[in-house]
C-alpha cells in the first residue's frame, strides 16, 4: 500500500477540549463478526497489546480525565467504556472504574457513562450493577430477526442472535432506565422497514444507523470501486435510508429516536448538531487502548493500519497533548479540512464532508469527498423535502410531534 498522505489542514484557532472519553475496558470480543473493521480491517495494532485494561491503566486514565475536566472547566462529559466487549471485564470492574472517574472530576461535575455491548453477556444481575451505578447500555445489534445477524457469530462460527435477543429483552423489561439504545450498522441488502420494525420490538429508546466503514481504496459493500467526483454512482445507503426516514417521520408520534435524521433536521434547520457524519462540529472524542496508548477514534482503523496512533499515552502525556497532534487538529479544523468540491457544495454545513474515516483514499489521504458522498446528497435531499412538505402541509403539520 502507498505510504498514506497525512494533511496538515490549518488547526482551530482554539482547541475544542475533549468531552467523550472512550476507555477500552477489554481489548477482545467474544464474537467475530464477519465485517467487524476492528479485528478484519488493515489495523493489527490490537494484536500486540493486553487483552484488558489493568488496574494501573485504569487509575490513570481516570486521574487524566479529571485533570482535563478540570483545566477546561468541563461541567459535563462522557464516558464510553468500550472494546472488544466490555462486558468480558465484569460488570463490577466497569461499575468500579465509573465510580473512580466520578470520584476524581470531583462534584460539580456530571459523568455520562455509557457501555457498549453485544449483549450477549447481559444477565438480570449484571444489568442491575450497571443500572445502580448510572451506567446506560447501548446495543450493537444488526436488526431484530435471527436473520439480520447472521454475520455475528462467536469464534466457533456459531449465531449470537439468540443470546444477543435474551439480552437486550432483559434489557428493556429489568432496566429501561439504563437503556442507551440500539447501533445498527446499514446493510442495503436487507429490507429497510423490515429492519427498522424489528427494531421497535425491542424497545429501544433510540437507534443509531451507522454506515459501513468504506473508502474510496476499500469501498463498502454494494458500491463500486471508483475515484472522488465520477458521477452517476449509485445511491444504495442513501435509498435505505430515506425509505427508513419516511417509516420514522410519517408514525405520527416519535417511536423512537434516530439520531442521524434528528441531527439532519436540526442541521437543515440551522440548528447545532454533534455526529461524526454530518455537520461541521469539531471531533470532541478520544480514546485510551488498553496498554494506555492515546488514539484517535477506532473508525480510523478501517483506513490502514496504524491510522488511528498519535505516540502518545497516559503514563507520559496528557489530553492537552493529544489536542495537539495533527490528526486531532485536522478533525477539528472544520471546512478547512475539507476537499474543494466539498467546500463549495450547497450541502457543505449538514453534510460536513462526511464521516472523517470515509474520505480515505490511500495515496491520497482524507482530503476527499467521502465515499457516500452521492448516498448522502440522496438522503439530506429526502429529508429536506420532506420537511419542506410538512411546513407548507395545512395543520395539524404532519410529522413528530
Amino acid at each position: 500500500m502507498p505510504h498514506p498522505v497525512r494533511e496538515a489542514p490549518p488547526a482551530a484557532p482554539v482547541p475544542v477540549p475533549f468531552g467523550q472519553f472512550i476507555v477500552k475496558t477489554h481489548g477482545r470480543c467474544n464474537l467475530a463478526c464477519r465485517y467487524c473493521y476492528l479485528y478484519e480491517g488493515p489495523d493489527r495494532t490490537w494484536r500486540g497489546r493486553p487483552a484488558a485494561a489493568s488496574p494501573e491503566v485504569l487509575d490513570r486514565a481516570a486521574s487524566r480525565i479529571a485533570e482535563h475536566a478540570g483545566a477546561h472547566s468541563l461541567r459535563e462529559l462522557s464516558l464510553v467504556l468500550h472494546g472488544g466487549e466490555p462486558l468480558l471485564a465484569g460488570a463490577g470492574r466497569l461499575a468500579a472504574f465509573a465510580g473512580l472517574v466520578r470520584d476524581r472530576t470531583g462534584p460539580g461535575r456530571t459523568v455520562h457513562t455509557t457501555v457498549q455491548t453485544n449483549a450477549t453477556l447481559l444477565t438480570e444481575s449484571r444489568i442491575a450493577t450497571l443500572a445502580r451505578h448510572s451506567i446506560r447500555v447501548g446495543i450493537s445489534l444488526d436488526g431484530g430477526l435471527p436473520a439480520h445477524n447472521t454475520l455475528r457469530t462467536d469464534h466457533a462460527g456459531r449465531p449470537s442472535w439468540p443470546a444477543a435477543a435474551r439480552g437486550a429483552r432483559l434489557l428493556a423489561a429489568h432496566g429501561p432506565e439504563a437503556y442507551a439504545g440500539i447501533l445498527t450498522v446499514v446493510d442495503p441488502r436487507t429490507d429497510p422497514v423490515e429492519v427498522y420494525e424489528s427494531l421497535l420490538t425491542l424497545r429501544p429508546p433510540a437507534v443509531d444507523l451507522l454506515l459501513p466503514h468504506g473508502n474510496w481504496t476499500s469501498p463498502p459493500p454494494g458500491l463500486p470501486a471508483a475515484h472522488p467526483g465520477e458521477s452517476g454512482r449509485p445511491t444504495p445507503y442513501g435509498d435505505w435510508l430515506s425509505t427508513v426516514f419516511d417509516r420514522w417521520w410519517r408514525a405520527g408520534h416519535r417511536e423512537t429516536r434516530i439520531r442521524l435524521f434528528e441531527e439532519c433536521l436540526a442541521l437543515l434547520l440551522g440548528l447545532p448538531a454533534a455526529t461524526e457524519s454530518l455537520g461541521l462540529d469539531p471531533v470532541n472524542a478520544i480514546v485510551i487502548e488498553t496498554d494506555g496508548a492515546i488514539e484517535q477514534v477506532d473508525s480510523l482503523k478501517s483506513a490502514y493500519d496504524t491510522a488511528a496512533a498519535t505516540g502518545l499515552d497516559i503514563f507520559r502525556h496528557t489530553f492537552d497533548d493529544a489536542l495537539r497532534h495533527p490528526g486531532v487538529a485536522a478533525r477539528q479544523a472544520g471546512a478547512g479540512a475539507l476537499a474543494a468540491v466539498c467546500r463549495a457544495c450547497p450541502l457543505l454545513t449538514v453534510c460536513g464532508g462526511g464521516h472523517y474515516a470515509h474520505r480515505y483514499r490511500a495515496g491520497h489521504g482524507f482530503t476527499n469527498p467521502s465515499v457516500y458522498c452521492a448516498d448522502l446528497d440522496r438522503l439530506i435531499r429526502h429529508v429536506a423535502a420532506r420537511l419542506t412538505e410538512a411546513a407548507t402541509a395545512p395543520a395539524p403539520a404532519r410529522g413528530l410531534r
